[in-house]
């Protein structure tokens, strides 16, 4: 998939909004009840960016960022300042905050993941450096981490049974979706920006 590893930057997202969506089938049988189910494992974000008044110099950053991934063709990470961590958005990163495996004494690599509730999703954007890890609750610095995958690899295999656990912040992968962006002169170096719908992409 085309992607860049380029996060837009965030004072062009102030003022986003955004949130999950699901995709569910609903069947109503005859006998009134219903049958429920979802081709998706895992929820997806959407967001608007851009909307307001700005200068024209943050209008035509936009327009350049914009540009640079040629509207909806390239993939980029995107912070979304109401989840962007693996603790609540004001706490402060542990490397015990989410579950990474269990050691079997031979697997070296395990994929970073965020629970939400029973459900984990996958983290495959996190933030170079911000990556920490535990084994049995304890911090172990014997690590890499691939930040353009979230994939740990340890440089000796863990334990047999041995609990690891990993906290980071994350990016989220989107994509624009609209090949068009519109900025309106609304005074003397201002403009309003049409808002820019964003939307998660899947890697």
């Amino acid at each position: 998939m085309s992607f860049h590893e380029v996060r837009l930057p965030a004072r062009l997202a102030f003022g986003s909004t955004g949130g999950v969506e699901r995709r569910t089938e609903v069947v109503t049988l005859a006998s009134g009840f219903e049958r429920r189910s979802t081709p998706w494992a895992h929820g997806r974000r959407r967001y608007l960016i851009g909307a307001g008044v700005r200068s024209l110099d943050d209008a035509a950053a936009l327009v350049a960022f914009f540009e640079a991934r040629r509207g909806r063709l390239y993939g980029f990470r995107f912070r979304d300042f109401a989840d962007f961590k693996s603790c609540a958005p004001s706490g402060t990163i542990s490397p015990i905050d989410q579950a990474l495996g269990v050691g079997d004494g031979e697997a070296t690599v395990f994929a970073l993941a965020k629970a939400y509730g029973d459900l984990a999703r996958p983290v495959t954007k996190p933030v170079d450096g911000t990556v920490r890890v535990a084994v049995d609750g304890v911090e172990v610095t014997a690590v890499s981490v691939d930040a353009t995958t979230g994939l740990v690899t340890f440089e000796d295999p863990p334990g047999e049974g041995a609990v690891l656990t990993a906290g980071f912040e994350f990016d989220t992968p989107v994509r624009f979706d609209a090949d068009r962006i519109d900025v309106t002169l609304e005074s003397f170096e201002a403009g309003r920006v049409v808002a820019v719908p964003l939307i998660e992409l899947r890697v």
